[in-house]
């Protein structure tokens, strides 16, 4: 078993973060709207009422590598530590302009 490196963000978390801001986009929410809340297969409309529930879920036609996005992530935006540069605000924004 390996030891967790607490200079790391797990994986998990990145997958979880990423899983979230699906479930409450802007995307998610026109597709379910769209579809007047209900299921493309039998038709039952999704229910909060107690007893009745029918939760509605929003199924990705070409499907979702998140394998693939957790990678970019922890590659390109979630760098080992030793690859950043401490910056204040000021000369962060220059090193963006490149002056």
């Amino acid at each position: 078993m390996s030891k967790k490196d607490p200079t790391r963000t797990p994986r998990s978390r990145v997958k979880n973060a990423l899983r979230m801001l699906w479930l409450r986009s802007r995307e998610r929410q026109s597709a379910v709207r769209m579809a007047g809340n209900t299921c493309a297969v039998c038709g039952r409309k999704g229910s909060v009422a107690k007893g009745r529930e029918v939760k509605i879920c929003v199924h990705h036609t070409d499907g979702i590598d998140w394998d693939g996005i957790v990678d970019l992530i922890v590659d390109r935006v979630l760098q080992r530590p030793e690859n950043y540069t401490v910056l204040c605000e000021e000369c962060h924004k220059k090193e963006h302009k490149g002056a």
